[in-house]
């Protein structure tokens, strides 16, 4: 098997779809500042070409999803936002493409957990201070 590859659903040999911009996106997120592909590549199973990995750095910079900053003959990367903040634009995105809103938060809200439903209650000011909580 190839060393960029890995069996995926099916025993296919490909990984899902944005699961390697994922696993970079979280090497990144859990770094203490910018990191450079060589790092990146340290803190990702799997023994990736160090390619494979530059790849992915430059199509999350090209996304505007990383800012990079030259170091030595080459850049370090990190992330444009926080891993809340670029989740929360992810589901701001697939809520704005769905034809029917209001279906679509009511079936995200009927699966929420009790504890889930809680916190959003609290964020919508529905814990009795009489205003909407923005983070």
């Amino acid at each position: 098997m190839d060393d960029d590859k890995q069996a995926g659903p099916g025993g296919t040999g490909r990984r899902a779809r944005g699961e390697l911009e994922s696993s970079v996106l979280a090497a990144l997120w859990a770094a203490a500042g910018p990191l450079t592909a060589a790092r990146v590549r340290e803190c990702l199973p799997g023994g990736l070409a160090y390619t494979t990995v530059l790849t992915i750095l430059s199509r999350l910079h090209d996304k505007k999803i990383l800012v990079r900053h030259r170091e030595g003959r080459g850049y370090a990367y990190e992330p444009v936002r926080d891993e809340a903040s670029h989740t929360a634009a992810g589901m701001r995105s697939l809520l704005e493409r769905g034809p029917d809103r209001e279906a679509v938060l009511a079936r995200f809200v009927s699966g929420l957990s009790a504890h889930d439903e809680q916190v959003l209650q609290r964020l919508l000011g529905g814990d009795g201070t009489g205003h909407a909580g923005r983070p």
